[in-house]
């Protein structure tokens, strides 16, 4: 499976950007996607995921999006309102089941986006 990020970019604060990424290869049983960041210094952090459930972090509940395109194999991380501690790079991801409760997890290159005050 190999994943394909877009549309990062520099965007002032209370603004808004949409990420997209395509799954391309053996993607018939992919059984989630989703979104992580990681920020200058930090730790890779869990953003959004669209699986059997739809979830987000707390800190970005209710002003990002994510869904999936089932037929384009594309998630989209829909992102509004925002601030300049959304500033990172996002990395996209795809999980590929091996068993119960098991997967091999893939992921893109990642897309920066920066937020400025």
């Amino acid at each position: 499976v190999q994943l394909q990020a877009s549309g990062g970019g520099l965007v002032q604060a209370g603004g808004s950007l949409t990420l997209s990424c395509v799954a391309s290869g053996n993607t018939l049983s992919i059984n989630a996607m989703g979104w992580y960041r990681q920020a200058p210094g930090k730790e890779r952090e869990f953003v959004a995921s669209s699986g059997s459930s739809i979830d987000y972090a707390d800190s970005v509940k209710g002003r990002f999006t994510v869904s999936r395109d089932m037929y384009r194999k594309t998630v989209y991380l829909q992102m509004n309102n925002l601030k300049p501690e959304d500033t990172a790079v996002y990395y996209c991801y795809a999980d590929w089941p091996l068993g119960v409760a098991v997967v091999d997890r893939y992921w893109g290159r990642g897309t920066q986006v920066t937020v400025s005050s």
